[in-house]
Protein backbone atom coordinates (compact mmCIF):
# COMPACT_ATOMS: atom_id res chain seq x y z
CA UNK A 1 0.00 0.00 0.00
CA UNK A 2 1.42 3.14 -1.08
CA UNK A 3 2.25 5.76 1.16
CA UNK A 4 2.14 9.34 1.07
CA UNK A 5 4.45 11.45 3.20
CA UNK A 6 2.06 14.06 4.79
CA UNK A 7 0.68 10.89 6.81
CA UNK A 8 1.71 7.43 8.30
CA UNK A 9 0.75 4.63 6.33
CA UNK A 10 -0.77 3.29 10.00
CA UNK A 11 -1.44 6.23 12.62
CA UNK A 12 -1.52 3.21 15.30
CA UNK A 13 2.10 2.95 16.46
CA UNK A 14 2.11 -0.24 18.59
CA UNK A 15 5.49 0.02 19.48
CA UNK A 16 4.54 3.67 21.58
CA UNK A 17 1.47 1.55 23.20
CA UNK A 18 4.11 -1.31 24.24
CA UNK A 19 6.32 1.44 25.71
CA UNK A 20 3.18 2.73 27.39
CA UNK A 21 2.12 0.10 28.41
CA UNK A 22 5.65 -0.77 30.07
CA UNK A 23 5.57 3.19 31.54
CA UNK A 24 2.26 1.78 33.58
CA UNK A 25 3.97 -1.29 34.89
CA UNK A 26 6.82 -0.01 35.99
CA UNK A 27 5.08 3.80 38.04
CA UNK A 28 2.15 1.67 39.29
CA UNK A 29 0.02 4.11 37.49
CA UNK A 30 -3.28 2.54 36.29
CA UNK A 31 -3.45 5.11 33.11
CA UNK A 32 -1.34 6.87 30.82
CA UNK A 33 -2.31 9.62 27.95
CA UNK A 34 0.04 11.29 25.23
CA UNK A 35 -1.12 12.89 21.71
CA UNK A 36 1.45 13.74 19.47
CA UNK A 37 -0.44 16.17 16.88
CA UNK A 38 -4.23 14.74 16.06
CA UNK A 39 -2.93 11.30 16.96
CA UNK A 40 -3.95 10.71 20.84
CA UNK A 41 -3.41 7.58 22.52
CA UNK A 42 -4.54 6.52 25.97
CA UNK A 43 -3.57 3.11 27.72
CA UNK A 44 -5.23 1.84 30.56
CA UNK A 45 -5.16 -1.36 32.61
CA UNK A 46 -7.95 -2.36 35.18
CA UNK A 47 -6.52 -2.51 39.20
CA UNK A 48 -7.39 -5.12 40.81
CA UNK A 49 -8.42 -6.03 44.46
CA UNK A 50 -4.48 -6.38 45.34
CA UNK A 51 -3.38 -3.41 42.80
CA UNK A 52 0.69 -2.71 42.58
CA UNK A 53 1.31 -0.79 45.44
CA UNK A 54 3.16 2.40 45.23
CA UNK A 55 5.13 4.51 47.81
CA UNK A 56 4.09 7.64 48.03
CA UNK A 57 6.35 10.43 50.39
CA UNK A 58 3.11 11.65 52.57
CA UNK A 59 3.10 13.79 55.51
CA UNK A 60 2.35 11.87 58.97
CA UNK A 61 -1.30 11.77 60.26
CA UNK A 62 -2.34 14.22 62.39
CA UNK A 63 -5.66 13.39 64.41
CA UNK A 64 -8.59 15.38 63.54
CA UNK A 65 -10.11 16.87 66.43
CA UNK A 66 -14.21 16.80 66.03
CA UNK A 67 -15.83 20.01 64.21
CA UNK A 68 -19.28 20.98 65.27
CA UNK A 69 -21.42 21.45 62.09
CA UNK A 70 -22.63 24.91 61.47
CA UNK A 71 -24.75 27.03 59.15
CA UNK A 72 -22.12 28.89 56.28
CA UNK A 73 -23.00 32.22 56.55
CA UNK A 74 -23.50 32.69 52.59
CA UNK A 75 -25.80 29.39 52.80
CA UNK A 76 -23.14 27.98 50.02
CA UNK A 77 -22.71 24.00 50.59
CA UNK A 78 -19.37 24.50 49.44
CA UNK A 79 -17.89 26.62 52.23
CA UNK A 80 -19.68 24.31 55.03
CA UNK A 81 -16.37 22.20 56.50
CA UNK A 82 -18.38 18.56 57.08
CA UNK A 83 -18.57 17.24 60.50
CA UNK A 84 -14.96 15.06 61.17
CA UNK A 85 -15.01 12.08 63.58
CA UNK A 86 -11.84 11.59 65.63
CA UNK A 87 -9.49 9.86 64.67
CA UNK A 88 -6.43 9.97 61.46
CA UNK A 89 -7.17 12.06 58.62
CA UNK A 90 -5.71 10.54 55.38
CA UNK A 91 -5.14 13.40 53.21
CA UNK A 92 -4.80 14.17 49.51
CA UNK A 93 -1.19 14.00 48.71
CA UNK A 94 -2.23 16.62 45.44
CA UNK A 95 -4.95 19.02 43.59
CA UNK A 96 -6.82 16.93 41.11
CA UNK A 97 -9.88 15.11 41.21
CA UNK A 98 -10.84 11.89 43.59
CA UNK A 99 -12.11 8.68 42.41
CA UNK A 100 -13.88 6.63 44.99
CA UNK A 101 -13.72 3.11 42.78
CA UNK A 102 -11.05 2.35 39.96
CA UNK A 103 -13.32 2.96 37.13
CA UNK A 104 -17.33 3.70 36.67
CA UNK A 105 -19.51 1.39 37.47
CA UNK A 106 -17.44 -0.48 39.64
CA UNK A 107 -17.39 -1.22 43.34
CA UNK A 108 -15.68 2.01 45.71
CA UNK A 109 -12.53 0.23 46.66
CA UNK A 110 -13.43 1.19 50.58
CA UNK A 111 -16.78 2.00 52.22
CA UNK A 112 -17.42 3.20 55.71
CA UNK A 113 -16.91 0.15 58.35
CA UNK A 114 -14.05 -1.36 56.37
CA UNK A 115 -11.26 -2.17 57.97
CA UNK A 116 -8.20 -1.57 56.22
CA UNK A 117 -4.16 -2.48 55.76
CA UNK A 118 -1.42 0.34 55.51
CA UNK A 119 -0.94 0.46 52.01
CA UNK A 120 -4.30 -0.42 50.59
CA UNK A 121 -5.27 1.47 48.19
CA UNK A 122 -8.33 4.10 49.32
CA UNK A 123 -8.92 6.40 46.35
CA UNK A 124 -7.69 7.58 42.97
CA UNK A 125 -6.24 11.37 42.36
CA UNK A 126 -6.07 12.06 39.01
CA UNK A 127 -3.85 15.44 38.31
CA UNK A 128 -2.81 16.36 34.45
CA UNK A 129 -4.04 12.59 33.63
CA UNK A 130 -2.39 10.78 35.47
CA UNK A 131 -4.16 8.50 37.81
CA UNK A 132 -2.40 8.09 41.17
CA UNK A 133 -3.71 5.72 43.90
CA UNK A 134 -3.72 7.00 47.66
CA UNK A 135 -3.11 4.54 49.87
CA UNK A 136 -4.10 3.69 53.85
CA UNK A 137 -1.24 5.14 55.45
CA UNK A 138 -2.25 2.82 58.41
CA UNK A 139 -4.50 -0.30 59.04
CA UNK A 140 -7.70 0.74 60.88
CA UNK A 141 -11.56 0.94 60.13
CA UNK A 142 -12.64 3.67 57.70
CA UNK A 143 -15.21 5.53 60.10
CA UNK A 144 -16.09 8.52 57.06
CA UNK A 145 -15.51 9.25 53.58
CA UNK A 146 -15.36 13.04 53.64
CA UNK A 147 -15.26 13.14 49.60
CA UNK A 148 -17.69 12.57 46.36
CA UNK A 149 -16.90 10.74 43.64
CA UNK A 150 -15.33 12.82 41.09
CA UNK A 151 -15.01 15.61 43.56
CA UNK A 152 -12.06 18.01 43.08
CA UNK A 153 -9.65 18.41 45.73
CA UNK A 154 -6.76 20.24 47.08
CA UNK A 155 -3.53 19.48 48.59
CA UNK A 156 -4.20 18.42 51.70
CA UNK A 157 -7.48 18.06 51.98
CA UNK A 158 -8.55 15.30 54.34
CA UNK A 159 -10.18 12.56 52.31
CA UNK A 160 -11.39 10.11 54.83
CA UNK A 161 -10.87 9.48 58.40
CA UNK A 162 -9.08 5.99 59.84
CA UNK A 163 -10.02 4.83 63.31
Amino acid sequence: MPTSSKAPADPFDARLVRKLADILTETGLSEIEVEQGELKIRVAKTLTAAPVQQVLAAPAPVAAAPVAASAPASGSAAEAAPAVAAGDAVKSPMVGTVYLQPNPGAPAFVKVGDTVEAGQTLFIVEAMKTMNPIPAPRGGKIVQILVEDAQPVEFGEPLAIIE
